[in-house]
């Protein structure tokens, strides 16, 4: 059993900033040895400074991560051009692996790098940081134990507080790719089944540059899971009020519900009326402590030498799905997961997990 972890950091972009804290403040028992990233400037030494980390522990060269032999486990938030050959990289070189999402947008690349990690006999985790948060992954053990008997129906709605720059969405995959994967993998987490078919309809309702950059800005998905449940999926690239999370999970014996937590439980009682305060207005407030519980699990998967939950297979389910989903509102069909997976010849998910 491994007792302490040397953690190699690939990319300190706001994500990266985030684990990077978190990895020198929450885990006594990990060290962040190292730090890849291609743009250092003052600001970046400023920061590696506050971590109590000193200028030759950052580099411009992965590779330097990859060939330290004390080192072994490597955390990649960096673009999503790059994991794919980051994470083959730190698998050959005999390193566990943290991900972020998307572990890639092609799907052959996506294939190769799973059949590598396979091979390496090493640990993949994809950052689908919201089975993490506490409320959803309670939600989840419930549903687990019979509480509302059988799942029929799953409602998600995620909606953003404001859209991300147009340069962003010009790159960024598309809605179903880029904001609605966190849905698709959180509602195969809560029905505990696969989707087997998916329809989705969206629209340019916020922002007609969005539209022109080829993309839409609200959107809802109607999904069919192999074990008969159905689900809703809602998304807005702009809901002014906060940063709208929320999950339902209706059966055969009741429903629960995992509502928006308000950044403060403080409740006013006037003549005009009754006031809450207001929900979070950032992902990372919203998932501050997700962050840290996922991190968490994928260090106790390596000391226990345990496969974790979700890998490598659960990145390409998510890709297949949005690849569905995007045909589906192209072609305003219903379309099957497996349609999208037979033209990439992929008929066993289990080859990968």
């Amino acid at each position: 059993m491994i007792q302490k972890i040397n953690v190699g950091l690939i990319g300190l972009g706001r994500i990266g900033k985030v684990h990077a804290q978190n990895l020198t403040r929450e885990f006594p028992d990990v060290l962040l040895k190292a730090i890849a990233e291609i743009k250092i400037d003052e600001t970046i030494k400023e920061f590696i400074g506050t971590l109590g980390m000193v200028r030759q522990d950052l580099t411009q060269d992965p590779q330097e991560i990859f060939d330290d032999p004390k080192i072994n486990a490597v955390i990649i938030t960096s673009s999503t051009d790059t994991h794919s050959r980051f994470i083959q990289e730190a698998v050959k070189n005999n390193k566990h692996v943290f991900c972020e999402k998307p572990l890639d947008v092609d799907i052959p690349r996506i294939v190769d790098t799973l059949k590598v990690v396979k091979q390496s006999g090493m640990k993949l985790m994809i950052g689908f940081n919201r089975r993490f948060d506490p409320n959803f992954r309670k939600l989840h053990e419930l549903v687990g134990k019979g509480q509302i008997g059988t799942p029929h129906l799953i409602k998600i709605t995620s909606r953003d507080p404001t859209p991300p720059p147009i340069e962003y969405i010009k790159v960024s995959g598309g809605l179903f790719m880029d904001m609605t994967i966190h849905d698709w993998d959180m509602a195969r987490f809560q029905a505990n089944s696969e989707i087997e078919e998916v329809y989705a309809k969206g629209g340019v309702l916020i922002d007609p540059e969005i539209g022109k950059a080829g993309d839409i800005d609200t959107a809802v998905a109607v999904l069919k899971f192999v074990n008969g449940a159905m689900g809703i999926i809602d998304n807005s690239r702009q809901a002014i009020y906060g940063y709208d999370q929320r999950l339902e999970v209706f059966g055969s014996n009741g429903c629960l519900m995992a509502e928006n937590e308000a950044n403060t439980t403080l409740r006013t009682f006037t003549k005009e009326g009754i006031r809450s305060d207001a929900i979070p207005y950032f992902f990372l407030e919203r998932y501050t402590r997700s962050y840290v519980n996922e991190l968490r699990y994928f260090f106790n998967c390596i000391k226990k030498n345990e496969d974790p939950k979700p890998n490598g297979m659960d990145g390409l389910v998510a890709i297949l799905i949005a690849r569905a989903a995007q045909r589906s509102y192209e072609e305003n069909r219903p379309v099957k997961i497996s349609e999208i997976a037979s033209e990439y010849y992929i008929d066993n998910f289990s080859n990968f997990s």
